[in-house]
C-alpha cells in the first residue's frame, strides 16, 4: 500500500468518524450525514480497492485515474453547494413570510389598543 493510499484511507476514516459523531451530538441531521457518509464511503472503497478506480476511469475514458476522484470530490461539493442554496432559499422565503405576518400582527395589535 502506497503512502498515498494509507493518506486517502486514514482521510475517508476521519471523515466518516467526524460525520458519526456529529450525529450522535446531535450537530448534525441525518439527512445530510447520509450524504457525507456515502461520500466517505466511496472515497474508501476507491482507496482500498485501486483496480476499481482505474476500471471506473477507463470506463468513463479518463487517463489519470486520480482525476476521478478529484472529478468526483469537485461534483459532490457542487451538489452539496447547490442543496444548501435551495435550503437557504426555502428559509429566507419562510422568514420573510413570517416577517409579514407579524407585521400584520402588530399593525392589528396596534389598532386595537388605538380602539379602546
Amino acid at each position: 500500500m502506497h503512502t498515498l493510499d494509507i493518506l486517502a484511507v486514514t482521510a475517508s476514516l476521519i471523515v466518516m468518524l467526524f460525520v458519526v459523531e456529529s450525529i450522535r451530538r446531535s450537530n448534525l441531521n441525518a439527512r445530510y450525514a447520509i450524504l457525507w457518509l456515502g461520500a466517505g464511503a466511496a472515497l474508501l472503497l476507491f482507496s482500498l480497492y485501486r483496480p476499481l478506480l482505474h476500471w471506473a476511469a477507463a470506463l468513463l475514458g479518463i487517463a489519470y485515474p486520480p482525476s476521478l476522484l478529484f472529478g468526483l470530490a469537485f461534483l459532490f461539493a457542487l451538489l452539496i453547494m447547490l442543496h444548501y442554496s435551495l435550503v437557504i432559499s426555502s428559509h429566507r422565503d419562510s422568514i420573510r413570510r413570517l416577517a409579514q405576518a407579524v407585521a400584520l400582527l402588530e399593525r392589528e395589535l396596534e389598532e386595537q389598543r388605538a380602539a379602546r
